[in-house]
């Protein structure tokens, strides 16, 4: 599988936004953001004063979401929801593993949720950032059926992914998807942008799965 393409951004953006970003660093030095992260949200929100309010607003959302304390939340009883994978990607990025059937509407949705951003967090600490900034995200249909289908997690993951994890989602990967689900992708599609919907491929079997990752890697005791 060949390299990402990433969208060029301006480079005078760039310039401008990192100057921006350092007289607000050095009043505030836990408002930092390095040269990746400062590309990713130029890349995701175009424009250099659309990005530094972007940027604004997540540092504000990870204050008040207590996102470096959710290492600390009792996981116990979600641990068959997701799970960052030891292994990654072909081409370097960290892999977080979703299994539809532990999935229902009936959860406490709040947890759930921090638990997503607990295995985002986690995944791009995993980054080598000078190979790839971007994830691997795999959801496992298998034993799909309706019931385990989570509209309002699906819909709190896109928000995530495009407010507050810009440009982080390399590939979406949807395995062992069955006839059912034909029905149900329409409605999530509507809620992805044309840059997102891209990343996401539906792979029919293992052969196509090995064009992104080695299939031995994926759980089986979930």
């Amino acid at each position: 599988m060949s390299s990402e393409e990433l969208a060029p951004i301006n480079e005078q953006d760039f310039k401008d936004l990192k100057e921006r970003m350092k007289l607000i660093v050095e009043a505030d030095p836990k408002q930092y953001h390095n040269d990746f992260s400062l590309r990713r949200y130029l890349r995701a929100f175009k424009t250099t004063d659309d990005a530094f309010q972007a940027i604004l607003k997540t540092n504000k959302w990870r204050e008040t979401y207590g996102v470096d304390k959710l290492s600390e939340m009792d996981r116990s009883q979600l641990d068959k929801k997701a799970r960052l994978l030891r292994h990654r990607d072909c081409i370097g990025r960290p892999v977080i593993y979703i299994p539809a059937k532990n999935h229902s509407s009936e959860r406490d949705i709040d947890e759930l949720t921090r638990f997503i951003v607990y295995n985002l967090e986690e995944a791009c600490k995993k980054c080598f950032e000078e190979v790839t900034d971007r994830l691997c995200i795999v959801f496992d249909l298998a034993e799909f059926s309706t019931s385990c289908m989570d509209y309002q997690l699906v819909q709190n993951l896109i928000w995530l992914l495009g407010k507050h994890f810009p440009e982080r989602l390399g590939v979406c990967l949807i395995i062992n998807s069955p006839g059912l689900f034909s029905t149900i992708w329409p409605a999530i599609r509507v809620l992805l942008d044309d840059n997102t919907a891209k990343k996401v491929k539906f792979v029919a079997d293992e052969v196509e799965l090995c064009q992104y990752l080695i299939p031995d890697i994926l759980p089986t005791d979930m």
